[in-house]
């Protein structure tokens, strides 16, 4: 009578005998268990198991995804700070502000990142006869990705523009260590 008991209802065995015990006259829970886990089509519970274990790994796949997705965030945003802060101390467009910038975030190349200074056309130094900076802004551009490594299913994720103006310091090449 309980052969074809298969998956999710043999877990449900014990609940069902309990609940519906005055409605199946002369079974036991005994009888309904053997009948249950006593026949080869019996294997939902291992199977349930399975798709729990592997659900519970891909949960924890996403969400080691997603602390490295926050940690490139916050590091963009670390990369443009220090970048400003690199800016406005070195001299105009000094190839240091990316070299340090990279070492935030390596993956950042001379195409993410603008670098300008207010007003344009300003010049690093009082002396040098122009119009001399007044503040470094450092941006990492709109359109760059973040590449996910999880082995099944490659994404993209845009990361937001980054943007850090500081006014000027030193603007001095000497001073910048």
């Amino acid at each position: 009578r309980f052969r074809n008991v298969t998956g999710v209802q043999t877990c449900a065995l014990p609940i069902y005998y309990f609940i519906a015990m005055e409605h199946v006259p002369g079974v036991d829970l005994a009888t309904l268990l053997a009948a249950g886990v006593g026949g080869g089509e019996a294997r939902g519970l291992p199977d349930a198991l399975v798709a729990a274990i592997g659900g519970l790994f891909i949960l924890l796949l996403g969400v080691f995804e997603l602390g490295r997705v926050l940690y490139v965030i916050s590091a963009a945003n670390e990369a443009t700070a220090l970048g400003a802060r690199v800016a406005i101390v070195c001299g105009k467009d000094d190839s240091r502000i990316l070299q340090r910038m990279q070492r935030v975030m390596p993956t950042l190349s001379s195409g993410d990142v603008q670098i300008s200074y207010t007003p344009s056309g300003c010049s690093a130094g009082s002396d040098s006869g122009g119009t001399p900076c007044v503040s470094a802004t450092v941006a990492i551009v709109d359109g760059l990705k973040i590449k996910t490594v999880i082995p099944f299913l490659p994404a993209q994720i845009p990361l937001p523009a980054f943007t850090t103006t500081l006014t000027r310091e030193a603007m001095d090449s000497a001073s910048c260590g």
